[in-house]
């Protein structure tokens, strides 16, 4: 814990006090936006796993199933996270998909029974709600229920307080989506939503006032160059303290910046394939990578040579990538944490895995 705040807010800060707050972050290291860049993967690994299944309690004895999603306030040290009612989706189950802990890793509630068919992205903003994603991703995961291909936001308690699209209705209009992957929710309550999950899904950015009204999009398929407004399988999103937007472009193995009006800032391949990206209170970045590696398999062409999977951990002031915790035994389309989140200055880590179908704490050493 001490050494984590030392290492991750002091030294920084004084850093940056030299170098990195006067200059872009685009100019800290031009390789960032070079997609032939070296892996990052040769990076020290603070961390030990202190709980691993049946280590996170749920509720009525089940067992984990595919848990996607992860998510803290920024500054808050209680978790969120998804848990898809034991299997890979929800439909025909009315157990509670949404539960939550304590600092100590503690069940203290859960939520959510019958509102969600595919539970994907969470976001906790500020005031505590809980923002959940609930895609109808092209392949079928999810279809058979009587929900679907909507954002809702929860309050704490449960209680359904917004939601943004149109029930099972697949769509590329302004109130419509065609799998949203994630969501999160600027300083002044303005919406962003991830809305794309693969081949023949929309891959936009989708903009919303803090009612629901929609405001906006930019993006479109494609893997074309940073910049040209081409996304594949847009599946993470966050903030970080200077209002910058972090879009996870996993197919296209990169994080792209924009404003919060859709203008292109900068691209970035260091953190590798994003599955999940989590920005703290400090800017210390988290991108969980369950997918790199080094040739095709099961069928799907998504290559990623050299690339290790697993969460690497660095900075958005700056750019630089600090720590790597690797994936002990990567196999499959998806191993290792699609989620990720941060509490305690970055002294405790949390990975939520879909491939082992797990819930993982790691402990800094």
């Amino acid at each position: 814990m001490t050494h984590a705040r030392m290492s991750w807010a002091l030294l920084p800060l004084l850093v940056a006090a030299l170098t990195v707050w006067a200059t872009p972050a685009s100019a800290q290291n031009d390789d960032y936006s070079n997609p032939n860049m070296t892996p990052t993967n040769d990076l020290p690994n603070p961390y030990s796993v202190v709980a691993r299944n049946p280590g996170m309690p749920l509720p009525d004895g089940r067992e984990w199933g595919s848990t996607a999603g992860v998510d803290a306030a920024k500054g808050h040290d209680d978790i969120w996270a998804i848990d898809r009612c034991g299997s890979n989706t929800c439909v025909g189950s009315h157990a509670d998909p949404i539960l939550h802990y304590d600092a100590d890793g503690n069940l203290i509630g859960q939520m959510g029974a019958d509102l969600f068919a595919f539970p994907h992205g969470i976001h906790v903003d500020q005031e505590g709600n809980v923002w959940v994603t609930d895609p109808l991703p092209p392949d079928g995961r999810g279809d058979g229920g009587n929900v679907g291909q909507q954002v809702t936001k929860l309050s704490p308690d449960g209680e359904i307080l917004l939601q943004l699209g149109t029930l099972k209705v697949t769509g590329n209009g302004p109130n419509e989506f065609s799998s949203p992957s994630d969501v999160v929710v600027g300083r002044n309550g303005d919406i962003f939503v991830a809305d794309g999950h693969a081949e023949g899904t929309n891959e936009r950015v989708m903009k919303f006032d803090r009612n629901g009204r929609f405001i906006m999009e930019w993006g479109r398929p494609g893997n074309g160059a940073c910049g040209t407004g081409e996304f594949s399988s847009l599946h993470a999103l966050d903030i970080d303290s200077q209002g910058r937007l972090f879009i996870g472009d996993r197919d296209n193995n990169r994080i792209q910046i924009y404003d919060q009006d859709g203008n292109y800032l900068d691209c970035w391949y260091q953190f590798s394939r994003p599955s999940g990206i989590y920005i703290d209170a400090d800017d210390n970045m988290f991108v969980a990578d369950s997918e790199s590696r080094d040739g095709p398999d099961n069928g799907l062409d998504l290559s990623h040579p050299g690339w290790e999977r697993g969460i690497r951990i660095g900075s958005t002031q700056d750019g630089s990538v600090r720590y790597f915790i690797p994936d002990p035994d990567p196999q499959g389309g998806s191993s290792h944490s699609e989620g990720v989140a941060a509490i305690m200055g970055g002294a405790v880590v949390y990975g939520a895995e879909v491939g082992p179908r797990d819930f993982v704490r790691y402990n800094e050493n």
